[in-house]
């Protein structure tokens, strides 16, 4: 039985969180989340373990897991977000989950009786399902909760997603060390399938959410560029997308030397500054959710990058370990308004038809152009030292913030999800 909707136009313009809490698509969405994010952090560390056990910590081997979990956003993350505006996004996101659980069990099926090298399969097809998954339930946010109640959906759903990066790995760690590599691919096999009935409660899909006959996917894909182009609040956002990816690429792999080189300490020392990032981000969530409908969007995007470059820099040349803690710890806190904000704008700033399509092209943006400057921080690294590669990652952090500007004065329109009938 599919449960009704609680959106109203009527309703409060600022709404409380219990009464958000009560909106029965939030409640269907967040419990599904939940499974999903089990069955992916569990699938996750039990590869990548399980890999380095049967290649004796093989550096190649090792990386071929990350190729598996990236490498999707590039190749399928707009053909995704293009088929999600296509297809109806309750009907995608079922038929992810079940076909991710599918995958996993064929997958349990060939580590008994076959191949051990089959395991970076599980992470590669699932990786590849969820840039079809994830782009259908940015629509049904779309859909299904009130523009007033938008902002603070997402602090909810980042909180959430807060939550699991601190117990993620540590589920995903202790599952496969307590169990094993076949127990673990169950498990993950389970969570999709929960995911995927909790999936069926959301309200039905809307026939008249489908395209009209006869377009071809090319063409909808080209409209989607198109409109991303044409429309400045998207062209500046992607502009901030691209410079925040660039600074996070810089020092992504380098928070290591800082440990080793700049602090002088040992590197297992890096696990604290791990720890006080993700504390912080759940603190930061949970107050997001408090305070998210009483600040703009592009304002909790503005404060994000702000803090994100000043933390940047001055872990850049921090030469005190409770200094260079106390900024992973402040750019952890103001992560989650970052990532609400940017959803926010996406959503608000994005008519329902073309929200595939558009996350679909901002994604591989800001991670292709992180992957570009991982590529170089190790050359950067040893050519002008780690401290100004870390100004650098700041100073893209200062030009994410000069493109996000024009946002507080351009008029686009603001399309707001209408109530279902």
């Amino acid at each position: 039985m599919e449960i009704p909707v609680t959106n109203s136009p009527s309703s409060e313009s600022k709404p409380s969180m219990g009464s958000l809490l009560k909106n029965r698509f939030i409640q269907a969405i967040l419990s599904a989340g939940v499974f999903m994010q089990i069955g992916i952090w569990v699938r996750n560390f039990a590869v990548l373990l399980f890999v380095v056990e049967m290649t004796d910590g093989d550096a190649l081997a090792v990386s071929l897991v990350s190729v598996a979990e990236f490498a999707p956003i590039f190749v399928f993350s707009f053909i995704g977000g293009a088929f999600a505006d296509r297809w109806r996004p309750k009907r995608t996101m079922v038929l992810c989950d079940l076909l991710s659980a599918i995958s996993i069990f064929v997958i349990l099926l060939t580590l008994i009786y076959g191949s051990w090298q089959a395991i970076f399969f599980a992470t590669f097809v699932s990786a590849i399902l969820s840039q079809f998954s994830q782009p259908s339930s940015m629509k049904l946010f779309k859909l299904h909760v009130p523009g007033e109640q938008m902002q603070a959906g997402m602090a909810l759903f980042q909180t959430m997603m807060a939550v699991f990066m601190i117990l993620g790995p540590i589920l995903g760690t202790f599952v496969f060390e307590q169990l094993d590599i076949y127990w673990s691919m169950g498990i993950v096999c389970l969570a999709f399938l929960v995911s995927a009935t909790a999936l069926t409660l959301l309200p039905a899909d809307r026939v008249e959410q489908k395209q009209a006959a006869g377009t071809s996917i090319w063409t909808e894909m080209k409209m989607g560029v198109d409109y991303v182009l044409h429309r400045k609040a998207l062209v500046a956002l992607g502009g901030s997308f691209l410079a925040a990816g660039l600074g996070i690429g810089f020092i992504h792999t380098l928070a290591v030397f800082l440990i080793t080189e700049q602090l002088g300490l040992p590197k297992g020392n890096l696990q604290w500054l791990f720890a006080a990032n993700g504390a912080a981000m759940l603190i930061g969530g949970g107050l997001s959710m408090v305070f998210s409908n009483k600040v703009a969007p592009q304002t909790l995007v503005l404060w994000g990058m702000l803090v994100t470059g000043v933390g940047v820099s001055v872990m850049g040349f921090s030469e005190m370990f409770w200094l260079t803690l106390a900024m992973e710890a402040m750019i952890g806190f103001f992560m989650p308004a970052l990532q609400i904000g940017i959803n926010t704008l996406i959503l608000n700033k994005t008519e329902e038809a073309f929200v595939g399509r558009v996350n679909g092209i901002l994604t591989p943006m800001f991670m292709g152009a992180m992957v570009v400057t991982m590529s170089v921080a190790g050359l950067l690294k040893d050519s002008i030292s780690l401290s100004w590669t870390y100004q650098l990652s700041a100073a893209m952090f200062i030009v994410g913030i000069v493109f996000l500007l024009p946002l507080y004065r351009l008029k686009d329109p603001v399309v707001t999800p209408q109530a279902d009938a």
